[in-house]
């Protein structure tokens, strides 16, 4: 069974996934849709190797 973390990441995975799909059969929206994508791939990065982490807001 999945722990929070594992299903979490997952989910941001499909969303960023589903960005690229979504990019592929739309170009005037495909800059902005692979930004959301290599966003969500970046929180699932995060939350794979540091669940408990904080994000320090800048100063």
């Amino acid at each position: 069974m999945p722990s929070h973390a594992q299903l979490a990441s997952k989910l941001l995975r499909d969303a960023a996934t589903f960005f690229r799909t979504i990019a592929e059969q739309n170009p005037p929206l495909k800059e902005q849709m692979n930004e959301n994508a290599n966003v969500f791939e970046q929180v699932a990065d995060l939350v794979e190797h540091d669940p408990t982490g904080v994000i320090e807001e800048p100063r």
